[in-house]
């Protein structure tokens, strides 16, 4: 279980990421509460003027004011004066009511202003660290997760210290200031009042910790029903293709039903909440009612009329923000949740580099010294592994699934780093994690086996890594990614939008889209993950062809499980179950008759009659 001191330091944290998402807004959050404030002030004068009223006024009796007050009065020709002029009274209630009417008016501007500033704040906050997050923890976390934080618990955070946190400072001061009217009108009356504010806040305290746990699940499972359509959403292609609709909906419904019932539970913990609160509010309303008019009757009333509906008056203001404060209780569960869910995020390290990282020249050597990578402690996807890349030449690598291949060219990017002891990579020599992540990323041009399009236009896609570049500029990279003709059939040409993740183009328009969108970077060092899998043979030998003049000068990875592809680079290597089991020239490989010679005569036809035994 976590320590004292830990939940401590947790919630300093967290009370710190509030305070920095509240920047800019906080002169706004001051303003609602004096303005919250004021409207409390006048909603406590109201009685004050009817118990006058009824018992000064027209009962002739002894005012009850404060001293301030009755020297107010007289300043102004004293109870006779107001006697003989009860429209004064009026206005002056009307004259109250529009100063409580100006102040609820302003209190909304500046709480809206506040609170939507705020949920600008956070989400701004969030997306900027988020996109500062290392790979690792993009690749752990599940999308519709991560959305749904950004969105329904920013929403819920925001309802809490844009409503519920004014409202509740509004109840305090409205209890406070109820409490001091009520003693200073009957000591012991106000005794049984009070009598049911521990009941209540006590159950909202028992209520606040059962209501917690429910919210949480709730949440929780709101992610999985997000992620569940955010998946069938992106990939419905592959759902009809495969015929799954009706599995995926029964497998949607049933964590809907889940859902659903879970929120079912949380309404009936609600719903006795309230049930109750009702009942001990009403025993309470109803002791008041007949210990203050039995007060009020008899040769010596202890209570005047006047300060009877007075006291009825505050003991209505102060018993029903008691029971709102449950409910501020039950919202400050589902907040507390939230924020913890939201704080999640923002205390997740962000990606960082070594103190003094340099910037050195991007077209040196690559070298990997005994490098050992894996995603989890104890299971390692590469291995010991060893080999040199001069620079500008070009490097094949070939393997089977699995074998770490594309682990391989993420840790050239610098998506990962291997740990220390774990062997190293230099580019000129330079160790790859003394360099800055954004140098490397900016010099490095990656085609991934699957490409992501942005929904948005061909020509935005293509120059979306190159800020400036010109339609020519694009142009010119399509045509040698052998894409130009493609687009010009399509109707609005690089204008054409392409959907969400490039779903209105085929498999191999998508990756030639991305080698475009690499080729207009001109990156010393290019990387093709398989790029060329969804191409025809004859286009594949196209766009080789054309990359040839393009790629003078840089250095190149080409990972294929075609032959054709790797044939002519300076150097292969190929990958078995993360280690390298054979290096050297195409024509090398040929001759050492290993696992390369196998795959070239299958795929050249020669191992046809061994691949069918």
């Amino acid at each position: 279980m976590e320590s004292n001191q830990k939940k401590k330091k947790r919630r300093r944290g967290t009370g710190k990421m509030l305070w920095r998402f509240m920047a800019g807004t906080r002169t706004f959050f001051v303003l609602s509460f004096l303005f919250a404030a004021l409207m409390a002030l006048m909603e406590l004068i109201q009685p004050q003027i009817i118990s006058y009223t009824i018992d000064t006024l027209l009962g002739g009796k002894p005012s009850t004011l404060p001293d301030f007050a009755n020297r107010l009065v007289d300043a102004f020709g004293g109870a006779a004066f107001f006697r003989d002029h009860l429209w004064v009274v009026a206005c002056v209630i009307i004259g109250v009511a529009l100063v409580s009417v100006s102040a609820m008016y302003l209190f909304m501007v500046f709480n809206t202003r506040a609170g939507e500033g705020l949920v600008k704040r956070m989400r701004d906050m969030l997306f900027g660290h988020i996109e500062r997050l290392p790979f690792s923890w993009h690749s752990r976390v599940q999308t519709g997760d991560t959305i749904q934080r950004c969105t329904s618990d920013v929403d819920t955070v925001k309802r809490f210290l844009n409503d519920q946190l004014v409202s509740i400072f509004r109840i305090v001061l409205l209890i406070t200031l109820s409490l001091i009217f009520m003693f200073s009108m009957s000591v012991p009356l106000t005794w049984v009042a009070v009598a049911f504010m521990p009941v209540i806040l006590l159950y909202s305290m028992f209520f606040h910790r059962q209501i917690r746990k429910r919210f949480l699940e709730c949440d929780e499972n709101e992610g999985v029903l997000s992620q569940m359509a955010q998946e069938n959403l992106t990939g419905v292609r592959v759902v009809r293709a495969f015929g799954r609709e009706v599995y995926e909906r029964d497998r949607f419904e049933r964590q809907n039903r889940t859902y659903t019932g879970l929120w079912s539970r949380v309404m009936r913990l609600m719903t006795a909440y309230w049930a109750s609160a009702d009942l001990i509010a009403g025993i309470q309303a109803l002791l008041i009612i007949v210990l203050g008019a039995s007060m009020c009757i008899g040769e010596n009333p202890s209570m005047t009329p006047g300060v009877f509906v007075a006291f009825i008056s505050y003991n209505a203001m102060m018993t029903w923000p008691i029971r709102q404060l449950g409910r501020m209780l039950s919202e400050m569960s589902k907040a507390s949740v939230s924020v913890d869910r939201i704080a999640e995020i923002m205390n997740a390290e962000e990606e960082t580099d070594a103190p003094g990282a340099l910037e050195p020249p991007m077209n040196g050597d690559i070298v990997f010294d005994s490098v050992t990578f894996g995603y989890e402690e104890g299971v390692d996807v590469l291995k010991n592994v060893s080999f040199t890349l001069p620079g500008g030449t070009t490097l094949g690598i070939l393997g089977g699934t699995g074998s770490g291949k594309s682990t391989l060219v993420s840790l050239i990017d610098r998506l990962y780093d291997p740990k220390a002891g774990c062997g190293t990579i230099t580019i000129g020599g330079v160790d790859l994690r003394k360099i800055r992540a954004e140098w490397v990323r900016r010099h490095v041009g990656i085609v991934l086996q699957e490409p992501f399009l942005f929904s948005r236009s061909i020509a935005e896609n293509i120059a979306i890594a190159t800020p400036g570049a010109t339609r020519d500029d694009v142009r010119a990279a399509a045509r040698i990614a052998c894409l130009d003709e493609s687009i010009e059939r399509f109707t609005d040409g690089y204008d054409t939008t392409v959907g969400e993740r490039g779903v209105t183009l085929s498999g191999g328009q998508k990756q030639r889209c991305a080698i475009a969108r690499l080729l207009i970077q001109h990156t010393p060092i290019l990387i093709f993950d398989d790029s060329l899998s969804a191409v025809d043979t004859e286009t594949d030998a196209k766009i080789r062809h054309a990359l040839t003049d393009e790629m003078k000068g840089a250095t190149v990875i080409l990972i294929a499980h075609r032959i054709t592809t790797l044939m002519h680079a300076d150097h292969i290597i190929v990958l078995d179950g993360g280690t390298i089991r054979e290096e050297g020239s195409h024509e090398e490989l040929l001759r050492k008759n290993g696992v390369y010679r196998r795959i070239y005569d299958i795929q050249t036809g020669g191992g046809l009659e061994e691949a069918k035994v």
